[in-house]
């Protein structure tokens, strides 16, 4: 389908612009009056929040990718998860130093098979991990926005691996502190797919360097690219994917195919796909 009439425009020139394609700065959507509808190109819009929207909303609609990287970060996931248990990311340090320790590396692996997985957030990521997780035979225990706090808490009590995957919202930031990271096995392997803020860092930093828990799995961090100095780039058992977790090398084909999609429904008066929930915050 064509675009007849579009035109590129600076997220700060979008004064007259109906219809928005990406993430513009937030800020621009105050002044853009003409606008009516925005798709973002990403699932998250924490950075939305701050405005307006018993006002700005009379007129704006966002939509976001709800659900879009949820095969290509459950894979990263599974990739990961299986890296540590199997000690690939240590065998690959090895490999590189051209050192050979296969035997006492030996000892330290594990199975997937038969661990008891949290699954914090039960949307499309973790839905779509657990279906790959099956033939593991993993004990599942979803975590939801309506769960108990009590309940969750003795979940990682018993917990071989953590896979967050939660949005940022007032509720979930800073949700795993010391405290609550205290809770984990000792042999427990945390994973984050969702925000970074809904960790204290400093505490993950000093559980994983201190052998509080087994590893750590982290495709998002609070700072992003991750500054030199911080302690995740020298913490023991930690895999970081740099938030590349979602990517495919068609991605940009395929968001543009979501955006068309949900064009022509626009066009049409139709109701358009993933309208975002500004008062959830997801």
């Amino acid at each position: 389908m064509g675009l007849e009439g579009a035109e590129l425009v600076e997220s700060n020139e979008l004064a007259g612009c109906d219809v928005a394609f990406g993430n513009p700065e937030a800020d621009a959507l105050i002044g853009a009056t003409s606008l009516r509808w925005v798709q973002l190109e990403s699932v998250g819009f924490s950075e939305y929040l701050n405005l307006d929207w018993d006002k700005l909303g009379q007129r704006l609609t966002l939509t976001n990718l709800a659900g879009f990287f949820a095969d290509p970060v459950a894979e990263t996931a599974l990739a990961g998860l299986l890296a540590m248990a199997r000690g690939i990311d240590e065998l690959l340090h090895l490999q590189a130093t051209s050192t050979w320790k296969g035997d006492p590396v030996r000892t330290r692996l594990r199975s997937l098979s038969g661990n008891h997985v949290v699954m914090v957030g039960f949307g499309a990521i973790n839905q779509r991990l657990a279906t790959l997780l099956a033939p593991f035979n993993c004990q599942i225990t979803p975590i939801r926005t309506a769960t108990p706090v009590e309940k969750m808490d003795r979940a990682l009590a018993t917990a071989d691996i953590v896979v967050c995957c939660v949005p940022d919202t007032l509720a979930t930031r800073g949700m795993f502190d010391a405290a609550r990271l205290a809770l984990l096995p000792k042999h427990a392997v945390f994973a984050n797919f969702g925000r970074g803020s809904i960790v204290n860092e400093a505490s993950l930093a000093d559980a994983l360097n201190n052998g509080q828990i087994g590893g750590a799995l982290l495709d998002v961090t609070e700072d992003e690219p991750l500054p030199t100095s911080h302690p995740f780039w020298k913490c023991q058992n930690t895999i970081l994917t740099q938030h590349s977790g979602g990517g495919t090398a068609d991605e940009l084909d395929k968001k543009i195919d979501v955006f068309l999609s949900n064009f022509t429904r626009f066009r049409n008066g139709e109701p358009l796909v993933g309208i975002v929930d500004m008062k959830r915050g997801y």
